[in-house]
């Protein structure tokens, strides 16, 4: 800690969660699955695989929309194939809250 002063994390952070579009094979998923059951929990009647990315960023100062088309463009250029996969977009710390 800075003495005099009080360090403000001042980072927005944005969960992106990536899944497999609709119709779109899930073989991790399907081998959870059986080994759950395997292992005895019966009760298992499907296992869907999602990746989920915790991204933190400085915040523009004019809104979250900006940071968020922004996170869209990291979606479309690396994080997901549009193809097949599909992605949310969630704040979960602005650095107003």
């Amino acid at each position: 800690m800075t003495q005099g002063r009080r360090f403000v994390d001042e980072t927005m952070e944005i969960d992106v969660t990536i899944k497999l579009k609709h119709g779109v094979a899930d073989p991790e998923g399907e081998n959870t699955k059986k080994a759950l059951n395997l292992l005895g929990f019966k009760n298992v009647r499907s296992v869907k695989t999602m990746k989920t990315f915790r991204i933190g960023v400085e915040p523009e100062k004019e809104n979250e929309e900006k940071v968020k088309q922004e996170v869209k463009e990291m979606c479309r250029k690396l994080l997901a194939n549009p193809v097949i996969h599909d992605y949310a977009i969630k704040v979960v710390k602005n650095h107003k809250s």
